[in-house]
């Protein structure tokens, strides 16, 4: 916050002074710096990770051994269009969006 003050009362002047040409932009170089920052830290970054779920997702294949976003450890039986069969134990299946597979373990051999 200093930073900024400083930064506004160097781009004024002294007091009375006339105004510089372009002093309104002036004032949005750093609101833009802050934004183009919160971009690679926030925005980047989750739609990397958002993709990165897709892509796992549309990879998803009978056999897979996934681990789901509720801490279920299971093998993938059967897969349809939106959803997953997974086999727990034996004779539990239980049915899953595709959306809570959370991550992919290893594809059973």
């Amino acid at each position: 916050m200093i930073l900024l003050t400083l930064l506004a009362q160097t781009q004024t002047g002294p007091p009375g002074s006339a105004a510089s040409p372009g002093g309104g932009f002036n004032l949005f170089v750093p609101l833009i710096f802050v934004l183009v920052i919160f971009y690679f830290i926030g925005i980047r970054p989750q739609a990397r990770r958002q993709k990165e779920q897709q892509q796992l997702i549309s990879t998803l294949k009978t056999g897979d051994r996934v681990v789901t976003s509720s801490g279920i450890h299971g093998l993938i039986s059967n897969v349809k269009d939106s959803t997953v069969i997974v086999k727990v134990a034996d004779n539990v299946k239980i049915e899953m969006e595709k959306s809570a597979i959370a991550s992919v373990a290893k594809a059973a051999e």
